[in-house]
């Protein structure tokens, strides 16, 4: 029997369904939560977008932050949390992965700059070597501090690198004047 109390309460859950906001986003078929917690923080989504290369899609990319942003240099030069999040859309050897994350950072740096951060590019590399391959469906983080980077699998941290600089320097994969990919630095802001 449909009385008039259930039919308030399907209409107050039809109601709070639709608020933006309180669900959360998907972005090629992959649900992206809204809010995550790092450690003691709790980060906002800032961004979602597909990371696509040639007609495939490489990953479902999220940016979390502590105060959404729509300007680069924001995100970069905060001294708040943030993190990457990739999702797998398709099985990914260690090299492929570094070897974008790599040229990530040479397009968006000096020689002089890279050098200076070799030393942590090549943590970074062993870390990502040590991951092997990574598979449809799992998840890398990279969160960013003002001490450096932590690399997760699956939940699961595989190594840091300190470097408070290198935090910056990494996120231009992403978010630099050459990104790895135009289109998913626009959703990452927002856009």
């Amino acid at each position: 029997m449909i009385t008039s109390t259930s039919v308030r309460r399907a209409a107050l859950i039809a109601a709070l369904l639709s608020v933006p906001g309180l669900h959360a986003a998907e972005v090629a078929g992959v649900k992206v939560d809204d809010k995550i917690r790092v450690g003691s923080s709790d980060l906002v989504l800032n961004g979602a977008g597909l990371r696509s290369k040639v007609f495939i899609k490489v990953y479902v990319g999220a940016l979390y932050v502590g105060q959404k942003a729509t300007s680069p240099a924001a995100i970069v030069d905060s001294t708040q949390p943030r993190r990457m999040v990739m999702r797998m859309m398709r099985d990914l050897d260690a090299d492929s992965l570094n070897s974008a994350l790599d040229d990530g950072l040479k397009s968006n740096h000096t020689p002089a700059e890279l050098a200076e951060m070799k030393p942590q590019a090549d943590a970074l590399a062993a870390i990502m070597k040590a991951i092997g391959k990574a598979r449809e469906g799992d998840t890398i983080t990279i969160d960013f501090s003002v001490d450096g980077v932590a690399v997760g699998l699956n939940g699961e941290t595989r190594g840091k690198v300190a470097g408070p600089g290198f935090s910056k320097a990494l996120l231009k994969v992403w978010l630099g004047e050459k990104p790895v990919d135009a289109s998913l630095k626009k959703a990452l802001l927002g856009s």
